[in-house]
């Protein structure tokens, strides 16, 4: 089973939304079930549908949350070299198509949103920069073409 490298805070953020799922989510689904029951023939409520719809979605979330925590590797953004890009380490980058900085934090995929500076190591543009240094030039594919990027800061 391949390890998922993830940090401490994206393990715990992980830990919540699985206690959220069990002790809230599905018990307050599990009444719809009940409730939706006493209404009678359930071969056409749609009530009943719905909610047994959503217990099989909350299902394999908490099933997706398990596994991901059982190969979870928890990774200090504190440790490691702070003179190449590796996993936690945030990148300022130049973009010579918009000709703007941005600034991106590598981490795990549960851990991504780019639109929050986050992406994930395994996105084209994550496995690009891992292991480069400042004042490195970088060349991703994209769906969209060729995405150019300068390394400026490591932090």
């Amino acid at each position: 089973m391949k390890k998922m490298p993830i940090t401490p805070e994206g393990l715990e953020k992980l830990r919540q939304e699985l206690t959220h799922l069990e002790t809230v989510e599905r018990p307050m689904n599990i009444r719809a079930i009940a409730e939706a029951r006493s209404h009678g023939d359930i071969s056409e409520n749609a009530e009943y549908h719905a909610a047994e719809e959503r217990q099989s979605f909350l299902e394999g979330k908490i099933n997706e949350l398990k596994e991901a925590l059982g190969r979870a590797e928890v990774i200090s953004t504190d440790d490691g070299p702070t003179d190449r890009v590796v996993f936690g380490r945030t990148v300022l980058l130049y973009d010579v198509n918009t000709e703007e900085e941005v600034r991106y934090q590598l981490v795990g995929h549960y851990e991504s949103a780019p639109e929050n500076g986050r992406i994930s190591i395994d996105s084209p543009l994550g496995r690009g920069l891992i292991g480069r240094f400042v004042g490195d030039e970088v060349k991703i594919r994209i769906p969209r073409g060729i995405q150019e990027y300068e390394i400026l800061e490591i932090k």
